[in-house]
This record gives C-alpha cells, structure tokens and sequence, in this order.
C-alpha cells in the first residue's frame, strides 16, 4: 500500500540559450476550439503595415485556466508592489484593434 500523503515529485525545467533570450510581444490574438486555446504573440511595430507572430502556444482548456489564474495572481501581485496597471488608449496605438471587452473566439 502506498502512502497518502506521498510528496510531489519536482520537475527540473531548463532553458536553452535561445529560448531565454525570449521574444517581445505587444499584441496577444487568443483563439479556441472545443479542445485547445491558441495564442499567438505578435509584434506591432509602429508605422508598418504587417506584423509578425512571434510565438505561438497552444493549450488544453484546463492548461489555459490555470495560466489565467496565474496570471491573475501575479499582476495582482505586481500591482501591489508598483501599483494599477494602467491600460493606454487603444485609439493611441495605431495599427492595435479596437478595444471591444470580448476576445476573438
């Protein structure tokens, strides 16, 4: 018989040069299906026309929950140590879509 309370096993996560030099993003296009969420980090560089994803995730619905949550918890975090987390004028930004309180689906 195992023991109940059997500790959790800790997973050694390594990053390769490349990937932590990590890619800057200003724009987050999020889509879903019944069985993923896509996200795809793209960089809007001011004055030009196209733009670039940079990175694209893709997460089960329970995966991309508990990113929310963790997210949730540290701009909480954040805003406790530096303060509210100001949003800009989307109108300020050209080439940013309009602010419309619903993400794409």
């Amino acid at each position: 018989m195992e023991p109940k309370n059997k500790p959790a096993q800790q997973i050694q996560i390594q990053v390769n040069e490349k990937v932590a030099d990590g890619e800057y993003a200003n724009l987050a296009i999020i889509t879903h299906s019944a069985a993923e969420f896509v996200m795809d980090f793209v960089r809007v560089m001011p004055g030009s026309p196209k733009a670039n994803v940079q990175s694209r995730i893709i997460m089960t619905p329970s995966h991309a929950k508990a990113l929310l949550r963790a997210m949730e918890q540290n701009i909480s975090k954040y805003e406790t140590e530096h303060g509210e987390i100001r949003m800009p004028d989307p109108m300020a930004m050209p080439g940013m879509p309009p602010k419309t309180g619903t993400m794409p689906n």
